[in-house]
């Protein structure tokens, strides 16, 4: 029995970036073996297991063999005969298939420290063309090496694009699909995962509200940097730099939706867009089993950032009624919870700061929102009440203090 570290530790480690996970293979034993040394297995399709110690994960080196369609469509064989490079040639990228064993030794049959030092993603063997899921794994090591300059090969690209073409992407099942958004959207360049999707024809297959976004025009006055696609990715890598939170960053992927469903010959305006966009972003959410509250912030974004955007006019003066704002201020929720509506302007804000020339202009309406809403908050309930109203009175009259309230801030703004 011999075991070798594999995988992303590997890669990181060269790398010189944290790694925080660690993936062990076993060769040469049995799952008999591993439960006889206190492992405790995992997973129904295949022999993983625990360490009973450092709770790390070890696989048995496995073979596999396509059968079926999609990522369950495999025979696997976990043989004490495989081999350590049989188990590698199954991996999908050259810089995934390295281990490291005991000693510190780094075993390399396939090329991935040259690919490392090199900066390329390239598939390991056709072995690749076998998991759909590969074409988002890929696009997601593309968005996560971006900031060191990794580049795809032309040839694991063009296999992408075989591999698109198939139909076998839709036979992926939405969980994981979303898993991998879900990792992509924590990396610090988000828009590489989708951009490298839309490269591989994978983006029309799997995010057609997306895909309906390209080509789309805008006001260029607004939107120096082109079509709604292109907006749309800068807006995804603004939010990346202004929050670490999911759901802002996939509020701003999501955001301008509606404008793929603008009918042509009114372009580049997009009058109503926002309310359009509200039913895609739903379909979206639920196709994907987004969780509910991911789901209500991102239909939250695309609803209101058009009015949050015309909340202080160009001079930066209050610009709507009070009744608007307190509209807008009620149904985000800015009453109820103050740090869920922050980051709703920070989703505005991205979608501010994600256009060609506009990256460093400042938003003046997040504080300006933030500061309004907490005037608003002010009401005294008690001294409504020590008025003598009763009943649907006391909702009224406390719309109108808050509409007076709002009032007075803007005056005083």
């Amino acid at each position: 029995m011999e075991t070798y570290l594999v995988g992303g530790a590997v890669r990181d480690a060269l790398l010189g970036i944290p790694v925080y996970d660690h993936d062990w293979v076993v060769v040469g034993a049995t799952p008999a073996e591993m439960l006889a040394q206190g492992f405790d297995q995992v997973g129904k399709d295949f022999p993983v297991f625990l360490h009973p110690k450092t709770k790390e994960e070890y696989a048995l080196a496995r073979m596999e063999r396509k059968v079926g369609q999609g990522y369950h469509g495999f025979e696997m064989s976990y043989d004490p005969a495989v081999t350590l490079e049989e188990d590698l040639i199954r991996r999908d990228l050259t810089i995934n298939a390295m281990a490291q064993d005991g000693d510190g030794r780094i075993i390399d049959p396939y090329g991935g420290r040259k690919d490392l030092e090199n900066k390329v993603l390239r598939h390991v063997s056709d072995a690749f063309e076998e998991d759909p899921l590969r074409v988002l794994r890929v696009a997601r090591f593309a968005a996560k090496l971006a900031p060191l300059g990794f580049q795809l090969a032309a040839e694991t690209l063009a296999l992408m694009q075989r591999m698109a073409a198939s139909g076998e992407l839709s036979a992926l099942t939405p969980e994981r699909v979303w898993q991998e958004v879900v990792k992509a959207l924590g990396t610090e360049r988000p828009s590489v995962f989708f951009a490298t999707l839309d490269r591989s024809d994978a983006v029309a297959i799997l995010f057609p509200e997306l895909y309906a976004l390209h080509g789309v025009t805008q006001p260029e006055q607004y939107h120096p940097e082109g079509d709604v696609w292109v907006h749309t990715l800068m807006v995804l890598d603004a939010a990346a730099r202004l929050s670490n939170d999911l759901s802002v960053r996939l509020g701003a992927l999501l955001h301008d939706l509606g404008k793929g469903v603008t009918p042509q010959a009114l372009w580049p305006k997009h009058h109503g867009h926002e309310q359009a966009g509200v039913p895609l972003v739903t379909a979206f959410c639920q196709r994907y089993r987004v969780p509910k509250k991911q789901q209500q912030f991102a239909e939250k974004v695309t609803e209101f950032h058009g009015v949050i955007h015309k909340g202080l006019d160009s001079e930066g003066r209050p610009a709507l009624k009070p009744k608007t704002y307190l509209k807008v201020l009620t149904a985000c929720g800015a009453l109820k919870d103050i740090a869920v509506f922050e980051k709703l302007l920070t989703a505005c804000e991205a979608d501010a700061k994600g256009r060609t020339g506009f990256e460093t202009q400042d938003y003046p309406q997040k504080p300006y929102w933030l500061a309004l809403a907490q005037a608003a908050n002010q009401v005294d309930n008690q001294a409504i009440l020590a008025t003598g109203v009763q009943g649907a009175a006391v909702g009224e009259a406390i719309e109108a203090d808050r509409k007076h309230r709002i009032q007075a801030f803007n005056q005083a703004w």
